[in-house]
């Protein structure tokens, strides 16, 4: 297999790359070097690279007009960088390239773990109840371990401002929810007014860690042994409240009850898998952190699930997203607001 010189995928040209690559990753072989898009759309795009012999992920922001803010590859590899001698599995980073004259974006390069990012009850239901508690057992401690680390200690200290943090969350869905408005949603502005006269009160810089943003089973690879070998996806990742990362990892399997497992990942409903309770228990036991305020995390984690359904919902009526489910997508917004309304009375 030789260079792939009028290579076509889409956001990668090879021939550009190849310079910059051979100095970042020398033992890598130029000259048989291909690519496959893994993974694309609206969120940063994905590249398995290969030489034949051995293996790479590559990623960039999507292509077209992008916010730098919610793209910015400089800080997902800051962080992933700042972890590596962390009590936190992440991928081994070979180089970034901030240089946007090589593929039109900056990017970066790291290894490609072996391991799977189990999404689905159905995927996981295979492996048994037993392996299936042990998978949800390891990401519970994974989260606690990651906003163990002291930011300022691994030089994130400035990665974030801790200070108003929650209030600004609120602000922001807020703002994405009315930015998608196509109807009356009572629910929406008793939960919104409800989070914004808690949240100065929730705020609490002096309890602030390492936030990943997303935080899930299918962002995290699973090794053959069952054991967590990288967490990905971190563009989304900052320094404010950690709780907010629990709260949103327990209302993703909530919201998959609502609208199914083709559009939210459903692994929480696997045989096997930790509920609710048993999640925070042992959350809160490793981490040592206090959960009295859950209730309002668990009402935010409620009201962004909504805000981005919600504008799902809105492209859908305008004819700019299609495909199967999207139909429904409106009809899970009411339970979810309930469900962050009962959040707050909850914990």
């Amino acid at each position: 297999m030789g260079p792939r010189d009028n290579d076509e995928t889409p956001g990668l040209d090879l021939t550009r790359l190849r310079p910059w690559f051979a100095e970042a990753v020398p033992e890598g072989r130029t000259s048989t070097l291909s690519a496959t898009l893994i993974t694309g759309g609206k969120s940063n795009l994905t590249y398995r690279l290969t030489d034949g012999e051995s293996q790479w992920i590559l990623r960039r922001p999507p292509l077209g007009h992008v916010l730098a803010t919610a793209h910015d590859m400089g800080r997902e590899y800051a962080v992933m960088a700042a972890l590596a001698d962390a009590p936190v599995p992440v991928p081994r980073l070979h180089g970034l390239c901030l240089d946007t004259g090589v593929l039109g974006a900056a990017f970066y390069v790291m290894e490609a773990v072996a391991g799977t990012p189990y999404r689905t009850a159905a995927q996981l239901a295979p492996l048994g109840p037993e392996r299936v508690r042990h998978i949800s057992g390891a990401l519970v401690d994974t989260l606690a371990d990651l906003h163990t680390v002291d930011a300022d200690a691994v030089g994130l200290g400035d990665f974030g401002r801790p200070e108003g943090f929650l209030t600004r969350q609120v602000a922001r869905w807020h703002k994405q929810l009315a930015a998608s408005y196509s109807r009356d949603l009572p629910a929406a502005v008793e939960l919104h007014a409800a989070l914004e006269a808690r949240a100065p009160s929730a705020d609490t810089a002096s309890r602030s860690g390492i936030v990943h943003g997303d935080f899930r089973l299918d962002n995290v690879l699973i090794d053959e042994d069952d054991r967590p070998r990288a967490v990905i996806d971190w563009e989304m990742a900052t320094v404010g409240d950690p709780i907010t990362d629990l709260a949103l990892m327990l209302l993703y399997t909530r919201l998959a009850r609502l609208v199914g497992p083709e559009l939210a990942p459903d692994a929480g409903d696997a045989p096997g898998f930790l509920d609710e309770p048993e999640i925070i228990a042992r959350y809160a036991a490793r981490s040592g952190r206090d959960l009295d305020g859950l209730g309002f995390h668990l009402g935010l984690a409620a009201f962004k699930l909504a805000a981005i359904l919600e504008g799902i919902h809105f492209r859908h009526l305008d004819g700019r997203t299609v495909g199967p489910g999207f139909d429904r997508i409106g009809e899970a917004i009411h339970p979810l607001l309930d469900a962050g309304l009962a959040a707050l009375k909850e914990h």
